[in-house]
């Protein structure tokens, strides 16, 4: 096969490309240290990279409100604990009063009078707030929770937060379980957690829900009927059924009234007044280690979900790094490669395209 000149010529020029190109292409390998700049360099690796960012991005939140949760939540078991403590004290100081010998009317009264300061302290602790948004008020955050005679202006809504795909995590205790013991029964706060609206529509259909009960007639309470009434098998060792009685729905108690009862019974020299108000305060005592315990389960989540999510970050970061980046030692070794390739293709093309016209009319 006879090679012309223009072959030649057409050779040199794209090998010259091809290694120029082949270059261009390391030089800017080793500039980004990656290996997926644009699509076009690996479709399947730019979109599972794309993926993972996404991934990436969204676990990133999930930390924020991880992070703005377990603040939210170890302030409320902080000012739980002060709850605690001044309950603590109270108690101390109806049993002096109520049991020591050398209590009279006059060390009464100067106790309700610091019973009257611990009432306030509870009242300013019920009204605690964190930012911009009380602690205790449900999801009415903007006003205080607390009148300064007790009144719970709140709601029972439990803030959820998002710290998963599907998963949410309450943040708050409603200051009407913790304060009024609503909702309360033996083994803690057992009441059925709002679920929060997603979307507008949710929070209407939600609203109009809550409208409905309101303004539902009241429902007759069933009265209980006598086992004999109902085809049901008895207790071996019971010849005679007893009338069925219902589980208590036991409610807590009142802090701000028990400590107020306390505070005038003092006052008032009403020794039976504050032995009766010590059940009251040991009552109140257990309602609030309640709530706590409830509290540091929801911190316990929260620190489990953080740790999930620091792992899933980690494992997110290194599957982008393996189908992105480049290896350096090798992207190095073939930049040194390709340039003595170019120099020799330099140096070939020269000879080969050396000759001219004037050369071949000699």
């Amino acid at each position: 096969m006879r090679i012309a000149d223009n072959m030649q010529f057409d050779q040199v020029t794209e090998n010259l490309r091809k290694n120029r190109s082949d270059m261009a292409d390391l030089q800017n390998k080793a500039a980004t240290q990656k290996r997926v700049t644009k699509p076009s360099d690996d479709p399947v690796a730019a979109s599972r990279v794309l993926t993972s960012r996404i991934e990436l991005q969204g676990q990133n939140q999930y930390l924020k409100n991880l992070n703005y949760a377990s603040s939210f939540l170890e302030y409320t078991d902080q000012s739980l604990e002060e709850l605690t403590n001044i309950l603590v004290r109270a108690k101390e100081l109806a049993l002096s009063q109520a049991n020591d010998a050398s209590a009279n009317e006059q060390s009464r009264k100067v106790v309700g009078e610091e019973l009257a300061q611990i009432y306030k302290q509870a009242i300013l602790i019920g009204n605690r707030k964190i930012g911009d948004r009380y602690i205790f008020g449900g999801y009415k955050t903007t006003n205080p929770p607390f009148s300064f005679s007790g009144g719970y202006g709140g709601d029972e809504g439990e803030m959820l937060i998002n710290v998963d795909k599907g998963s949410y995590v309450s943040m708050n205790v409603p200051g009407s379980k913790v304060f009024k013991g609503i909702n309360l029964s033996d083994d803690g706060i057992t009441h059925t957690t709002t679920e929060q609206p997603i979307h507008v529509e949710d929070l209407e259909k939600q609203r109009n829900q809550e409208m409905d009960k309101k303004n539902a007639p009241p429902v007759e309470e069933n009265k209980f009927k006598r086992n004999d009434e109902f085809e049901l098998r008895g207790l071996a060792s019971v010849e005679e059924p007893s009338e069925m009685t219902p589980v208590p729905n036991k409610s807590g108690s009142d802090i701000f009234k028990t400590i107020k009862n306390l505070e005038i019974g003092l006052k008032a020299d009403d020794k039976w007044a504050v032995q009766n108000a010590i059940d009251d305060t040991e009552k109140a005592i257990q309602q609030v280690i309640l709530s706590r315990s409830q509290v540091g389960s929801k911190v316990m989540t929260i620190k489990n979900a953080n740790e999930t999510l620091l792992k899933g970050r980690v494992d997110s970061a290194d599957s982008i790094s393996q189908l992105e980046d480049v290896d350096v030692y090798k992207v190095v070794s073939d930049i040194n490669k390709n340039e003595s390739t170019l120099k020799a293709t330099l140096a070939t093309s020269g000879k080969l395209i050396q000759p001219s016209l004037l050369d071949f009319l000699r």
